[in-house]
């Protein structure tokens, strides 16, 4: 989309500095994302306090085998195809 608009000289290049940016285009670009993203730490910074977090080697170890066995029980896998047999084809010209 093309904008036009009115941006302070020095704080579009401090800006510029700041981020190692080479145009005035990724910098705004950049804040933008920023922006938009702080949404989500919001809601992040939300469940502080609500969420409990288990990283010991334990529970790792316990995960991974429940998603094993997940796996293994699943449908086969798609290279586990039984071979067809197939009709020999003619070599040459096909009319």
């Amino acid at each position: 989309m093309r904008t036009n608009i009115d941006i302070d000289d020095k704080l579009m290049e401090a800006a510029m500095e700041a981020g190692g940016f080479k145009t005035k285009r990724e910098a705004v670009e950049a804040g933008l994302r920023l922006v938009a993203r702080r949404k989500v730490y919001d809601g992040l910074r939300a469940l502080r306090g609500k969420l409990h977090w288990d990283d010991s080697d334990e529970s790792w170890a316990t995960l991974r085998k429940q998603r094993v066995l997940a796996v293994n029980e699943a449908a086969p896998a798609p290279y586990a195809v039984k071979a067809a047999k197939l009709a020999p084809t003619k070599r040459g010209r096909t009319k």
